[in-house]
């Protein structure tokens, strides 16, 4: 993916034309414009993430709900790394009414961690001084393993994902 590549500033829509095997004149006949495609392309990520997660069967427990989450958060991104660059790091170039689409669309995801950590904090599975606090630093971590993760090296993805169920844990006070 070009953005992915390069970023969305430094692509023009010449360039994706030419990536896709069309003219750029046939490219405006599927999208009217670049802002258009950038936005498409996080919304669909955001729609596959959370039909993703309804679909999975979630455990019993706070504590089994919670590495049910954090290993398919791992899954799931390690699967797409081109689809969550740009998810994440190009939030910046969305127009205002885009923005507000996909942070609805992060919000719902972040409530169903948000869930999770309120009910193991009400039967004391969990000690979370913040709930808001502490879902925005699990996606963060759980989201950061697509910056160095590599397939074939020193640790399989099961193993990252037992090291990072750990790790979350402890971050939730379990």
């Amino acid at each position: 993916m070009l953005f992915a590549r390069h970023g969305y500033a430094a692509v023009s829509m010449r360039q994706i034309a030419a990536e896709v095997g069309v003219q750029a004149g046939a490219l405006y006949l599927y999208t009217p414009d670049k802002q258009t495609l950038l936005f498409n392309l996080m919304r669909t990520h955001l729609e596959e993430l959370l039909a993703a997660w309804a679909a999975e069967p979630k455990g019993e427990t706070p504590q089994e709900r919670l590495e049910v989450f954090s290993r398919f958060h791992i899954r799931f991104h390690l699967d797409r790394p081109d689809e969550v660059f740009i998810a994440y790091m190009e939030l910046r170039n969305l127009e205002p009414d885009n923005f507000a689409v996909i942070e609805r669309l992060r919000h719902d995801y972040e409530s169903e961690l948000e869930s999770i950590l309120k009910d193991g904090s009400e039967t004391e599975d969990f000690r979370v001084p913040d709930i808001k606090l502490a879902t925005l630093a699990i996606i963060a971590m759980l989201t950061g393993v697509n910056t160095w993760y590599r397939e074939g090296g020193r640790l399989s993805r099961d193993r990252v994902e037992r090291i990072y169920c750990n790790m979350v844990r402890r971050a939730a006070g379990a």
